[in-house]
């Protein structure tokens, strides 16, 4: 199977708790993330939106997101991560971050 990549954004409310509770995640998040299929996962900032991009190289997308979401150390997690966000007024139905379509790329 071919690798996806994605791309997505979000506000954030509180940069700087945002940027603290990155700089140190939570014991199983990272592992998680791994175990999930997801490679070169990035977050930038820029003023109040965050911008995400990663690469998913598994065979079944949605069973590995269900698997992280249903994760205790994820859930755990996105308790702390998730009050610092705000969705975009103009994402998908049942979309936290925002999804982006991919215009370009070049490897």
């Amino acid at each position: 199977m071919a690798v996806r990549r994605f791309g997505e954004m979000i506000k954030v409310k509180d940069l700087e708790a945002y940027k603290k509770w990155h700089a140190n995640p939570m014991p199983g998040v990272n592992e998680m993330i791994r175990e999930c299929h997801l490679r070169n996962y990035t977050i930038y900032s820029r003023g109040e939106y965050l911008f995400a991009t990663y690469e998913y190289d598994g065979e079944d997308f949605e069973a590995d997101m269900a698997k992280m979401a249903a994760d205790p150390n994820t859930q755990a997690w996105w308790d702390v991560v998730k009050p610092l966000m705000q969705p975009l007024e103009d994402r998908k139905e049942g979309e936290f971050w925002s999804g982006m379509e991919e215009v370009y790329h070049l490897e």
